[in-house]
């Protein structure tokens, strides 16, 4: 029965229909259990038995049964090989494709821009600079006005107020910008979501999971969307560098979660097409590939390099911290003062108990949880927008006015001042301040990626270690297969050749005064212990 100002009804019952309920199940198991055993059908595994002592040639049908299980393994592993080369193999001859222009040349962030009409670069309000990609702008402005460049401004809530209207003035002189604050509570759409919440949790719908921003986004791409022909629709393309928030962005935009979302870089995989109304449609990108010639600081901010295994976290730290300010760190993270990176490290390593045995600061681990805090949408900080303005090479007057055109600029401003009076920014003392390097350099045509090199590494024994290095440029897959498993099988004939080892036992003296007599250092409590 449901009762009254309750969501759903009670789940209680009676102790008499509980009781019978029970009853019932027990029944049917019984009845169950009986047409099994009428039937002959058990549930129970049957046991291995093995081979009994008394069986005749027992140490032969052992060794034949292991020589069958080694080579079982050594089938296994060839396969392992072969599917891997095969995957090689295949690389190569999508890339020949490519740079013979049999296939695409683009990576999908460019797909992307091909199929839309309306470009949204996400920018990270804590460095709105370098996530900006010239790259990617050059791309779209070089379609001569039939594609809009839009930018989104997004996470605002981590930064002080002050700071958001310098870079909303900074960004306004070039392109058209949106203030925008995703939301952190979406409604689930399956079933699957809801599980991983739980089932019965209750939505926060308090200012700090709220959405600001999307009335005058949604209204500006749905007057973008009915002056196109009633036919098409509008297609709206996010794009930006990991982790800024275009997952969020759209599903903010369409109330339910649509999109997987995550603290953990690199989500979105692959391409994915959203309808927000009849007429308009966003399409979800991954993210942007970065080059490998943006400077150190700047790989370091977004962990890019520690990612791919190509820098310490250490180090990452060590040069994040050089361009922060060292007394916002220390209020930010309750630290003292600290010389040196490792220093800072180590107390914040105490600090959250991250300790190693023995009671040693876990060095490593604290510098992966500071690059998280960088990488995650918690930690406030802040980058100084430049004072003198230049419009970059690929910009000009004309472009600036065309990118305006069919756009209502009232109701952009207005809708911007909407949301810095709705979100509740941080105070200036209580976020980081550090230096922005400038826009990052990403990569959008594959030929320009560096080629791909697999390692494959063999199991054998710990003081025999092979390992094959197999290049995606290099024919011949079929002979390498081949020595690889001809090698596998020696290394398998030699363990089977060397003799077993015999433990030996040797008696140990455990007479406590001779060790006294022996060691000078002992203690004597006739005479050291009074």
């Amino acid at each position: 029965m449901k009762r009254p100002k309750l969501k759903k009804a009670s789940k209680r019952v009676t102790c008499a229909k509980r009781f019978k309920i029970q009853k019932k199940v027990r029944e049917h198991n019984r009845k169950l259990r009986k047409e099994a055993k009428k039937k002959g059908i058990s549930r129970k595994p049957k046991k291995d038995i093995g081979v009994p002592n008394s069986a005749p040639f027992k140490e032969e049908v052992l060794r034949e049964a292991e020589q069958r299980k080694q080579e079982l393994e050594t089938l296994k592993e060839q396969n392992k090989i072969a599917k891997q080369q095969e995957r090689a193999a295949k690389r190569k001859k999508e890339k020949e494709a490519e740079s013979a222009g049999e296939g695409p040349a683009t990576k999908k962030a460019k797909k992307v821009i091909e199929e839309s009409d309306v470009i949204l670069e996400v920018l990270d309000a804590r460095d709105p600079l370098g996530c900006r990609c010239p790259q990617l702008e050059e791309t779209v402005l070089k379609h001569e006005g039939k594609k809009k460049l839009l930018f989104i401004l997004n996470k605002i809530d981590l930064v002080p107020k002050d700071n958001v209207e310098k870079w909303l003035r900074y960004l306004e002189a070039e392109c058209p910008t949106f203030l925008f604050k995703a939301s952190m509570q979406i409604q689930d759409r399956t079933v699957q979501q809801r599980k991983q919440r739980g089932i019965n949790a209750v939505l926060d719908h308090s200012r700090a999971a709220s959405c600001f921003g999307r009335d005058s986004l949604l209204q500006t791409l749905t007057d973008l969307a009915n002056k196109k022909d009633a036919e098409t629709m509008l297609k709206v393309g996010v794009v930006g560098f990991p982790n800024v928030g275009k997952s969020s962005i759209i599903n903010s935009l369409k109330e339910v979660r649509v999109c997987h979302v995550g603290v953990q870089r690199g989500m979105t995989r692959c391409k994915q097409e959203v309808h927000i109304t009849k007429r308009l449609k966003m399409i979800d990108s991954p993210g942007i590939v970065t080059a490998s010639s943006n400077p150190g600081d700047v790989m370091a901010l977004r962990s890019l390099q520690v990612e791919e295994k190509e820098e310490s976290p250490l180090e990452a730290v060590r040069t994040l911290l050089k361009q922060c300010n060292q007394q916002h760190i220390m209020l930010q993270y309750n630290v003292p003062d600290y010389r040196n990176s490792l220093e800072f490290l180590t107390t914040f390593a105490k600090k959250r108990g991250f300790l190693q045995k023995g009671g040693v600061p876990n060095t490593e681990l604290a510098a992966m949880t500071f690059l998280g805090d960088w990488t995650g949408p918690k930690l406030s900080y802040h980058s100084r927008a430049p004072e003198h303005q230049g419009l970059p090479s690929y910009l000009t007057d004309a472009i600036v006015t065309e990118l305006r055109s069919d756009l209502d600029m009232d109701v952009v401003r207005k809708g911007n001042e909407n949301v810095k009076k709705g979100v509740r920014f941080p105070n200036l003392a209580s976020s980081i301040s550090f230096n922005a390097r400038g826009p990052t350099a990403g990569v959008l045509n594959v030929s320009e990626l560096p080629k791909e090199t697999i390692t494959i590494t063999a199991p054998t024994e710990a003081d025999e270690k092979m390992e094959g290095t197999v290049n995606t440029e290099e024919p011949g897959v079929e002979t390498q297969v081949s020595t690889v498993v001809t090698q596998i099988q020696e290394t398998t004939d030699k363990r089977k050749a060397k003799p077993t080892k015999k433990v030996k036992f040797v008696p140990v003296n455990i007479d406590l005064t001779s060790v006294q007599h022996n060691n000078d250092d002992a203690y004597d409590f006739n005479t050291d212990f009074v």
